[in-house]
């Protein structure tokens, strides 16, 4: 299996509003910048289609280090809640629907087919890669100011 890096992050003006998500795909000495954005969105789901298009991105399985400033996402995978809410119907612990079950329901499957790590960084701090995707992501929702 080829060793991929991952950053990804999701902005929104708004919450909801318009988002933009980005990401940067590693491999060796090789770099591939990622963005997108919807009209009308939650920075969750932006942060969950960063991390879906990134892994939809890789051509063959791959050992993934993931990094998400996302607690929303990286909890989601490590805790195991995203597992448990599709075993449950996309019903949480305290009974109420879970939110975005299609992207959750996406983000899961990619992750049969890849060997994901997620490391969760602090948003806008000292990690460049973090920083950039941020940037990706603001400029993609600001074709919609």
């Amino acid at each position: 299996m080829k060793n991929v890096t991952i950053y990804t992050d999701g902005a929104c003006s708004g919450n909801p509003g318009p988002g933009g998500w980005g990401a940067i795909l590693k491999y060796g000495e090789k770099e591939k910048e990622l963005s997108g954005s919807e009209p009308s969105t939650t920075n969750n789901r932006m942060e969950l289609l960063g991390v879906i298009t990134a892994l939809e991105a890789l051509r063959e399985p791959c050992a993934v280090d993931l990094y998400s400033d996302s607690k929303y996402v990286v909890d989601g995978i490590t805790k195991g809640w995203a597992k448990s809410w599709r075993a449950k119907g996309w019903v949480k612990s305290d009974k109420k629907p879970a939110k975005n079950p299609e992207l959750w329901g996406q983000l899961l499957d990619l992750l049969d087919k890849h060997a994901v790590q997620f490391h969760w960084v602090k948003g806008h701090a000292d990690n460049p890669y973090n920083n950039r995707c941020d940037e990706l992501a603001v400029a993609a929702y600001q074709q919609y100011k």
